[in-house]
């Protein structure tokens, strides 16, 4: 750990939000004569990209450091200055316990999608240049760390809604399929966002009018004292439907499958390992600590959604991932994120300390593994040509660990990363989720609760199975057709003479340098967090304890 005054630390975040965005604008104008490096301009570009999010991670790696562990609750790196003052809208920034896991993580996600975008960038005939792609790739960091960051009401919308424009270029021109079927994807994605955004601001301009102000530190030390029941409750409904779009939460979730499938290896990373988290985030942020009488009021309800779509995902798994039902593996992964999702949702509903800290230990598993599943499945459809779950079993041949063993390797580790196993990240945040739901707060009905435990118990089940499935079908390869046994033969022939050897293959590339350079450290963090997830918790739970005073578990 590091010591660094405050003022310092005000500097390093707010560098931290401008310097994408001056790192975008940039990206757009030709480099000078004397900056220009081999490999033409295209190169500088992806080049820039790489070093504007190194920077941008070194400094958020650094605020991490100087973190004050001794007071996590508190809000650090602050700064609150005058903005708009007949509405108290203020330019108030700083980090807590809550926002500081996942600041890096977005940093560090998107640094690791320009690093593998400088070695492979997209391309695509009649669709724009790097430049372009380097600029929105920034821009949509800018938003994603403000999201995090900001502590205002209206600039968590204004920073909410920044991502929408550059995610959809992302899917729209970068994308994978037809023209027509990336603009579908992205439109759909822009669409249902759009009105659940509608909503939202909404109901945030409901709490900040009747409140008296925009401060959503004022706000949260309220606890809703300044609110009617009525008011919260319908400002619960309003802010709650736009972050259950961005979820999302079953069953609002149709957007996503179309979007991930239709968008590029990085758009899918930091679609599901950041945007999917802003949903939550903005519950646990607003929600809970504004409008407690509001969320207690929609907890109940919130919670079976929540377990409706772990059911529901991981039923769409298995009907993709089984022989001839010609799924797509990025499919596949986009309903697993509503499953995974709601595991997040289940922990926010409980509203106790157990439960919305394994909410929130979830979702940065859930960015990590999913961020590393995403780029591996580039990895696979780069050097086999399909993501199609059917053709991958066939064209694999004996499977994955025959022909590229260490990507096969690292596939199958993050299959059993997201199911959950004990020892890794996916593991501790659904297990803190459902002791959440054994003993919901005061004035939840623990019946109820207890029937969503039993309910998520079930998805787990189903979520080991269809990921078993995937590992089994793709890394192992099909399951070889028992020979005719010659009459009279020995009954204890060996398995392996009972049954024709797997077809000869050639071998596919195995993992290359880049590829090390952008899993490893999400493989790393993922066995970090799930053998010391106190390297979470011990930021998490004083903040969660500050937004829920009233809450004694």
């Amino acid at each position: 750990m590091i010591t660094l005054s405050e003022s310092v630390q005000q500097a390093l975040l707010v560098a931290a939000l401008a310097l994408p965005l001056v790192g975008a604008l940039a990206a757009l104008l030709p480099a000078p004569p004397g900056l220009r490096g081999a490999g033409g301009p295209d190169r500088d570009v992806l080049r820039h990209g790489v070093t504007v999010t190194g920077v941008v991670l070194v400094a958020t790696v650094v605020l991490a450091l100087a973190f004050d562990h001794d007071r996590p609750g508190a809000v650090q790196a602050e700064t609150d200055v005058a903005w708009v003052p007949a509405w108290d809208v203020r330019f108030h920034l700083g980090v807590d316990g809550i926002s500081l896991p996942l600041l890096v993580l977005t940093a560090l996600l998107t640094f690791l999608a320009a690093l593998y975008s400088y070695v492979r960038p997209p391309t695509g005939e009649g669709r724009p240049g790097p430049r372009a792609f380097v600029a929105l790739l920034l821009l949509l960091e800018t938003g994603m760390l403000a999201t995090f960051a900001v502590l205002d009401l209206v600039l968590f919308f204004l920073a909410f809604e920044t991502v929408l424009v550059p995610m959809y270029f992302l899917i729209a021109r970068w994308g994978n399929g037809s023209g027509a079927e990336r603009a579908a994807a992205a439109w759909k994605f822009v669409l249902y966002t759009v009105l659940g955004s509608v909503l939202m601001l909404l109901g945030l301009l409901l709490v900040g009018v009747r409140a008296g102000t925009f401060d959503m530190v004022a706000l949260a030390e309220a606890q809703g004292s300044g609110l009617t029941r009525t008011t919260q409750i319908l400002a619960v409904l309003a802010i709650g439907f736009g972050l259950a779009v961005k979820t999302p939460m079953w069953p609002l979730h149709s957007w996503l499958p179309d979007a991930h499938t239709a968008a590029p290896t990085v758009g899918s990373v930091l679609l599901a390992g950041v945007l999917l988290k802003m949903g939550t985030y903005g519950l646990v942020r607003i929600a809970l600590p504004v409008a407690p009488e509001g969320m207690r009021f929609f907890a109940p309800y919130l919670g079976a959604f929540a377990v409706v779509g772990i059911i529901y995902g991981s039923l769409a798994c298995l009907a993709l991932v089984r022989a001839g039902a010609g799924g797509d593996l990025k499919r596949l992964i986009a309903y697993s994120s509503v499953g995974h999702m709601g595991f997040v949702l289940l922990g926010v509903a409980t509203m106790t300390h157990s439960g919305v800290n394994g909410a929130l230990f979830a979702g940065v598993a859930h960015g990590l593994i999913t961020g590393l599943l995403f780029f591996l499945v580039g990895a696979v459809k780069e050097r086999t040509g399909s993501t199609d779950i059917d053709a991958l079993a066939g064209a694999a041949g004996a499977g994955l660990y025959g022909r590229a063993p260490r990507l096969g390797g690292l596939l199958a580790f993050a299959a059993v990363a997201s199911l959950g196993l004990p020892g890794l990240a996916g593991f501790w945040g659904e297990l803190l989720a459902m002791l959440g739901a054994f003993h919901p707060a005061d004035g939840l009905s623990r019946p109820a609760f207890l029937t969503y435990l039993a309910v998520a118990a079930l998805g787990t089940l189903l979520t080991a199975a269809y990921l078993l499935l995937v590992v089994r079908r793709i890394c192992m390869g099909p399951v070889p057709a028992a020979a005719p046994v010659p009459a009279g033969s020995s009954a204890a022939a060996s398995d392996a003479e009972a049954r024709p050897a797997p077809p000869a293959l050639p071998a596919l590339p195995d993992l290359r340098g880049h590829e090390y350079a952008a899993f490893a450290p999400l493989v790393a963090l993922t066995v970090l967090a799930g053998l010391w997830p106190a390297v979470l918790l011990h930021l998490t739970d004083p903040a969660v304890q500050l937004l829920l005073p009233g809450v004694v578990r």
